[in-house]
């Protein structure tokens, strides 16, 4: 069986990428945003707040589970969202090596 294409880059490239996806579509930041604006988890209120169908948020919050930026417990029947702190530190830290790295003294264009 032949590499994949992840197996040609290390792993904080494949880390960075895989949070860019995760951060790839509008309703998941503004999810992440609603998460980190509410001090306790939520539940049914995305919905209504999203303006979009419960089979669309359902798809994003997995998503962004699948990240591990955020986590959900389950309360009854119901599961419970908020941001998984030590991911999301990792998300800083991550897009701060990014973005902040280069140094533009160059006068390349």
């Amino acid at each position: 069986m032949g590499t994949t294409k992840n197996d040609l880059f290390d792993p904080k490239t494949n880390t960075l990428a895989d949070f860019a996806r995760a951060l790839g579509h509008p309703a998941r930041i503004r999810i992440l945003q609603i998460l980190l604006d509410t001090e306790s988890c939520i539940t049914g209120t995305l919905v209504d707040e999203l303006g979009l169908a419960q089979p669309t948020v359902s798809q994003h919050l997995k998503a962004l589970k699948e990240s591990g930026l955020i986590k959900g417990d389950i309360e009854g029947n119901r599961v419970c969202y908020c941001i998984d702190v030590a991911q999301w530190k990792e998300l800083q830290n991550e897009l701060g090596d990014f973005i902040f790295s280069p140094t533009f003294d160059k006068n390349c264009c």
